[in-house]
């Protein structure tokens, strides 16, 4: 049985915190990286459907996938909870994988929810540590042991493309 894989990436858009910019080298690597192994590449969008909510607002340029993101597949679902888990496109499409590459934002919300729903459901989960972040970038490390506490597997980005 081929084990298939998949890189995702979380909310990585318009509207994000200001600290994107100092991971989104890493994560357009680590997107190369998934290409050259032929790992499927996902994009998970957050939209806010909350009433006079300032963010995420569907159909608006602060929802949208962020310019300098490459986009590399068509495989972009929409979420309106933390968990990607809640998008039932994003449930469909991953049926056949098991083993997931997660990158994003935000550490302690949407990447903290996904990683801990993929977890619960018996996935293998691989963290970049250097391709997440936060709007409290204070809160990463307790967020990588709080990863790890939940079987998670933390990598940096140099480690698989140097293997």
């Amino acid at each position: 049985m081929i084990m298939k894989k998949a890189l995702v990436v979380i909310d990585i858009q318009n509207d994000i915190t200001k600290n994107y910019k100092e991971i989104i080298d890493n994560i357009n690597a680590l997107i190369d990286w998934a290409v050259s192994n032929n790992i499927y590449i996902v994009y998970i969008r957050h939209e806010n459907l909350s009433a006079g909510t300032r963010t995420f607002k569907p159909n608006t340029h602060g929802a949208e996938l962020a310019s300098d993101l490459k986009i590399v597949s068509a495989n972009v679902f929409t979420k309106s909870k933390g968990n990607a888990l809640t998008s039932e496109g994003f449930v469909n499409f991953i049926n056949e994988i098991s083993n997931f590459y997660i990158a994003g934002a935000d550490a302690v919300a949407c990447v903290k929810s996904t990683c801990y729903n993929l977890r619960k459901a018996n996935y293998d989960v691989n963290v970049l540590s250097d391709c997440i972040t936060s709007y409290d970038k204070r809160k990463i490390v307790e967020m990588l042991h709080y990863y790890e506490s939940k079987g998670c597997k933390l990598l940096r980005l140099h480690d698989l493309i140097d293997s």
